[in-house]
């Protein structure tokens, strides 16, 4: 053997032979595994999830060696679910599994941050003066305060100490609540559902100095307005296990495969055991090739192709062969048999009104409670009409004798006691058949978007009525089924205006909806056939899943109602694996009781500042100036012109002003310094602003937005990244929110067409960078971060406690530290206790100004309390005289709320008076919490000493979790079994057996940190939670006869508001998207000699992200294309001469974008798609069009808002936090599209030091 050989491992490793030489024993050494056992080697495994608003609330390992997290694995141990039915795991994704880059990354913010021009300005003031004159002598100076406000964005940030920066921000908001009110502070902070206690941190020390909590479901546009118009309740969906359930599904508008993941199992089971799925989807998404069949129609036009189904449905399954469980589920649970006024118009038509109330047959106060706001049904038995119970009129202001325990849905005359049974139609016994008069808006053409025009935009239907006396007068009525069959234009032997046949070409047949969404007539029949026979076969075992791909649309109502008509009329909703499943994000809030009354600080303020953002952002980034929609595009035909004039920020305004929303900054003078002058007045404080509003001495911020006393000051942002993932018209931000560089396009409403121009809203010019301070807390640079004055370093979800739950199913999470916060992070209850800490030292110093403060807060009528009672019969508006200013019911609320900063630490960190003064409750329901405080005593410990003296302790991140568990019956076994007594008192319905099981059991975090719990039932959530059946919204209504929270306590196929029959929303039906006029001038900017083509542009989730806001996790950016793209049709990109991965320009009057190219035949013509959220930090090159960094996926978007959203104080069209507001649609939005020439980097020197002037 030669030395070579004999030198070579290989050759020496042989030591023996086996099996006749062919197996051989060889010497190895194995030293070589101990580096693989050490990459695996790990001190402890923590449980935790991911707070990513994905929905998917996964139980992972944390494993965890030398105290740094070296990787993450799926946790196995859900508690099972019934015999038969797939479990839970896996649950988790590639996605959350790369989370744990970010611990380490070097996008992480290590320590505290602050704009250079700020500090120095900061430092030079400390020297001389105390902090609050420190931070008045910047924010006065307008050359200082620009130095750093127009260096936003543009770089400079330096390390501070986090004495320094909690220093600052303290002083920052002591001074804005001395000179302008503690509603010009505000804090924006999305999806509570994936960490409770971090969300509440923020916005508990918020709720104690009197600042503003700004919403977020409707800002993302996640929120579905049809959801509170149909059931009073928003977004209670069944979770997925329900799919299994199910025999039928149809997925519309959902990409249940990609972004579900966690989920998407049960699809797919859900289709081998039988259920049939269709996807119905413009493009050929991910979910698309699980199921059966897929139904492509143009984007937008879903709302057509779910008007023909109803249509097809109703004909044969309501008319022609009525389907018996159909039948007598729409009459017992659903508006169908409500009596509705038909109301006179010329030429002998009519049209449909409002409901019929109890007050319209002669029932008066005190005799009847609530006459207005009781709905009236036709009685088969006694041929007369009849006051059901079970309407908004039977749920508020109950006394024994009268009304109590009658909010129920049981076949009951609530003023006589008599055994009724609500008729359907009158097709059979009409006094009359009469023509009514709808809007039709299929017609209007929008370029971009067929229509399908008719000889008028006025529909004329032929309808049953009966001529009964109301008010003395001999009135025609019609119930809501034969309103809206002969609205779908079904023929039942009525004549006139109607098919004859599914080809004839009226709204709203198979043939009619082919002209517009392109999808054969046929298969909307056999679409409607098949969903509606399983459904029947099965008593309503079928079911739609939603979501963004609908929802996100200006027209979102329409298409959502048209889709929940097909459910309702099926009698699907209630029923395990039916209903709807509107899935977009982590919505749901199983301990919902408990997060409020942390959150909002409960515990110590009789009543918190709420902000529906969308407004908030539309009218503070100065969106409303630059309106280009006329409001013709969106009132109905048969709307009165003269009452219904005006621009989209004129009903903002009347809503504000009539209590319907809310607002912040609220009044146009400082709210702390009313009292003081209503007692030198000698006048009660209520009655003093009540007399200066009426008299016009002080009046609403809304009415003067851009008057610097009525800016907005200090925001807060923390678990979130508004600049580069949700902020909808981001250049608009940039402008006027910020004062910094930005890409507009377009110009201001110049006053050349009158019809654009605000009527109500004071014109000034235009102020740029509103804000004084802008603070962002976050864990990574993002764009959001780069724009802020102060950036604080957060905690990752691996290094905090916190609690998690989804909508998809029923387990409460824990987060659990696993290690101790990298470099300088803090979490977010540790952040804002600290701002709280140092607040409170400063405040001490001026004991005169911050010791004893009257706040004046201002509240909306507010859904499920009886303020949501407000004007039932028609709107009158106080500020134009036509009836009086009243509080909590023409007016917003006035509070009386006594601060005293100095003990606000105090306050964050104990649990208040005010529960044990109130009780607690959600949704209107009311219970008292004596024992829990008692238990939170021993579980907490108690304060021993000052204002919070012998109550509950909450001085860590579990403390708060504890007292959101232990205060929800969702998580408290014998408080959810002692809050159905209340539901028995005003509903007569005893349903504490649902409770019985779980009385002893009551959930700790400790008990999270071992495993995941599910929760219990609780009658703020309308499922049940048991061993046998997924949880499915709407079984207590259904099974139980609890009415729904709307005003016929049913669910409502029809909206009778003045409002919303005025911008022709009484019904649902197609309608094309927002016509933006964003285009037409902008074409030939910064020509570059490449064609440009006109596409939809809108944005999307992408696959390689962590939902909507983690782009820039490396270990994604590897596996995808490492940056900004856009995914449009093979066939419009050869017409633009674009190849796959060429860099494109998106751009309109909003602003410009630039990404890369996906070019697949995946997408339809006409349309491209930017996935988000994309971060200027990663692959970002300058754009041709503005000459600046590239945009983002938000550049070419602005704000458009719907008036019929603004609606309050009428029953379930009332406002609250997060259930009911403007929403902020981002699918709207078309875009010119080019290749570009030239790729810019912009990596030279620049020519300044940030914004210095």
């Amino acid at each position: 053997m030669s030395g070579i050989m004999k030198s070579s491992l290989f050759f020496t490793k042989k030591v023996g032979s086996y099996s006749d030489g062919w197996g051989e024993v060889t010497g190895e050494d194995r030293t070589w595994e101990q580096s693989y056992r050490d990459r695996w080697a790990h001190d402890k495994i923590v449980r935790s999830t991911h707070g990513v608003n994905c929905t998917g609330s996964c139980s992972w390992q944390v494993y965890v060696k030398d105290g740094i997290v070296v990787w993450e694995t799926q946790e196995t141990d859900y508690p099972p679910t019934p015999a038969g039915v797939p479990n839970h795991e896996p649950r988790g994704c590639p996605r959350g599994a790369s989370y744990s880059w970010y611990l380490y990354s070097a996008s992480r913010v290590k320590h505290p941050l602050i704009r250079a021009e700020l500090k120095a300005a900061w430092e030079d003031a400390r020297k001389i003066m105390k902090p609050i004159e420190a931070w008045a002598s910047i924010a006065e100076n307008p050359q200082l305060r620009k130095s750093y406000t127009a260096a936003r964005g543009l770089g400079g940030m330096v390390r501070t100490t986090w004495d320094e920066a909690l220093e600052i921000i303290a002083s920052a908001n002591l001074y804005t609540i001395k000179k302008y009110g503690p509603d010009r502070i505000s804090g924006f902070s999305p999806i509570p559902g994936y960490s409770m206690v971090s969300y509440g941190a923020g916005t508990r020390y918020l709720s104690l100095i009197g600042g503003a909590l700004l919403s977020f479901y409707d800002w993302y546009c996640d929120l579905p307005p049809s959801s509170p118009q149909t059931w009073g309740e928003q977004t209670d969906v069944p979770e997925s296990e329900a799919w299994y359930y199910s025999s039928y599904i149809i997925v519309w508008g959902t990409n249940i495969s990609m972004t579900r993941s966690p989920d998407a199992h049960f699809l797919t089971e859900a289709r081998y055991n039988g259920t049939k799925v269709v996807n119905v989807c413009p493009d050929y998404c991910e979910v698309t090739k699980d199921a059966d069949w897929w139904i492509h129609p143009k984007q937008a036009t879903d709302a057509a192709l779910a008007m023909a189904v109803s249509h097809v449905i109703f004909k044969e399954f309501h008319y022609e062969h009525p389907d018996p469980y159909f039948t007598e589920y729409c009459r017992k649970l659903t508006d169908f048999p409500i009596l509705v006024t038909m109301e006179p118009r010329a030429h002998g038509r009519y049209t449909a009104g409002r409901t019929v109330r109890a007050c319209d047959l002669g029932y008066k106060e005190p005799e009847c409670n609530n006459p207005e706001w009781k709905t009236v049904v036709w009685d088969e038995l006694s041929k007369a009409p009849a006051v059901a119970q079970g309407s908004m009129g039977y749920r508020w202001g109950q006394k024994e004798g009268q009304d109590l325990g009658k909010w129920n849905l049981h076949e009951v005359d609530g003023e006589t006691g008599k055994a009724i049974k609500p008729q359907l139609t009158f097709l059979n016994d009409s006094d009359a058949v009469i023509d009514v008069e709808y809007p039709y808006f299929g017609g209007r053409e929008r370029d971009g978007f067929p229509n399908n025009a008719m000889a008028s935009d006025v529909m004329v239907r032929r309808v049953p009525a009966k001529r009964v006396q109301l008010n003395g007068q001999d009135v025609y009525v019609a119930t809501v089924f034969d309103l809206f069959g002969s609205y779908l234009g079904v023929d039942r032997g009525l004549g006139g205006e109607c098919a004859k046949s599914y080809a004839d070409n009226i709204p709203f047949t198979p043939a009619w909806q082919e002209k517009i969404t392109g999808v054969e007539a046929q298969y909307a029949i056999t679409l409607a056939r098949e969903f509606a026979t399983a459904a029947s076969k099965t008593q309503g075992r079928a079911c739609v899943l939603m979501g963004a791909g609908v929802n996100q649309w200006f027209q979102t109502d329409n298409t959502y109602r048209s889709i929940i008509n097909i459910l309702l009329m099926c009698g699907t909703c209630g029923v395990p694996g039916g209903g709807w499943c509107h899935y977009v994000g982590q919505e749901k809030i199983r301990p919902e009781a408990g997060w409020s009354e942390y959150s909002f600080a409960k515990d110590w303020e009789p009543a918190s500042r709420h902000m529906n953002s969308t407004s908030y952002f539309y009218e503070h980034t100065d969106q409303w100036r630059y309106e280009r929609i006329p409001l013709s595009d969106m009132l109905s035909p048969l709307a009165d012109t003269k009452v219904f004039d005006g621009t989209y920020v004129d009903y903002n305004i009347q809503s504000e002003l009539m209590g319907w929303l809310p607002s912040a900054p609220q009044l146009n003078v400082n709210p702390t310094k009313i009292a003081a002058a209503a007692k030198a007045a000698g006048v009660q404080p209520e009655q003093f602003l009540i007399n200066q509003l009426k008299d016009k001495k002080i009046s609403f911020s809304c009415l003067d937005l851009d008057a610097e006393e009525n800016w907005p000051r200090n925001l807060f942002i923390w678990r979130s990244n508004v600049l580069g993932s949700s902020g909808k018209g981001q250049e608009y931000f940039l402008r006027h929110l910020l004062g910094t560089e930005n890409g507009i396009l377009g110009g201001e409403l110049d006053g050349s067409n009158k019809e654009l121009m605000p009527l109500m809203e004071k014109w000034r010019p235009a102020p740029e960078g509103k804000l004084d301070l802008l603070v962002n807390m976050d864990f990574r640079m993002s764009t959001t971060s780069i724009y802020s004055d102060i950036v604080l370093p957060a905690a990752t979800f691996y290094e905090k406690n916190d609690i998690n739950t989804t909508d998809m199913h029923s387990f409460i999470h824990p987060f659990v530290k696993a290690v101790q916060c990298s470099w300088e992070g803090r979490s977010d209850w540790q952040t804002f206790k600290d701002i709280a800490k140092k607040l409170s030292e400063i405040a001490g110093e001026y004991p005169e100004d911050f010791g004893n403060v009257t706040d004046m807060v201002l509240t909306p009528l507010g859904h499920d309390s009886p303020h949501e009672l407000g004007q039932a019969l028609d709107v009158k508006n106080w500020y134009k005289g036509e009836c009086d200013l009243i509080p909590g019911k023409t007016a917003p609320l006035i509070h009386v709320v006594e601060r005293d900063y100095r003990t606000i630490y105090d306050k964050y960190t104990s649990i208040g008076p005010l529960l044990s003064k109130n009780g607690g409750g959600n949704r209107g329901i009311k219970w008292d919490l004596d024992p829990e405080i008692t238990e939170l005593c021993q579980l907490n410990g108690t304060v021993q000493e000052g204002v919070a003296k012998g109550r509950p302790k909450m001085e860590t991140d579990i403390n708060a979790a504890n007292f959101i568990l232990r205060v929800s019956p969702e998580t408290n076994g014998a408080l959810s079994y002692r809050s159905w007594d209340f539901v028995k008192e005003q509903c007569g319905v005893d349903a504490r057996f649902l409770s019985e099981g779980h009385i002893a059991d009551k959930i700790t975090f400790d008990d999270l940190a071992h495993r995941p719990a599910k929760t219990f039932s609780a009658p703020d959530w309308s499922g049940t939670e048991n061993d046998e059946i997924p949880y499915v919204a709407f079984w207590q209504n259904k099974n139980l006869l609890l009415p729904w929270r709307t005003i016929t306590g049913r669910q409502q196929f029809y909206q009778d508001h003045s409002w919303m029959r005025a911008f022709g929303q009484q019904f649902a039906q197609y309608r094309a998207p927002a016509n933006q006029r964003a285009l037409t001038g902008y074409k030939d900017i910064a020509d570059n000699g490449n064609k440009a083509i006109i596409l939809n542009f809108m944005t999307a989730h992408q696959k390689w992200g962590i939902h909507s806001s983690y782009y820039d996790n490396e270990r994604m950016l590897t596996l995808s294309r490492g940056g900004p793209v856009v995914w449009m049709s093979d066939i419009d990109a050869a017409n633009a001469g674009i190849a796959d991965n060429d860099w494109i320009e998106c751009w309109n009057a909003n602003g410009a974008v630039v990404g890369r190219a996906i070019v697949s035949s995946r997408m339809p013509q006409g349309l491209c798609v930017m996935q988000h959220a994309t971060e200027k930090t990663v692959n970002t090159p300058g754009s041709e069009v503005t000459g600046l960094r590239g945009g983002d996926h938000n550049s070419p978007t602005r704000v458009i808002v719907n008036p019929t959203h603004m609606i309050g104080g009428y029953g379930h069209l009332s406002y609250a936090f997060n259930y009911y507001g403007t929403i902020a649609p981002n699918r709207d939005d078309f875009a010119w599209v080019r290749k570009m020439n030239k790729v810019d980097w912009m990596d030279e020197e620049a020519d300044k030091k940030g914004g210095a002037v």
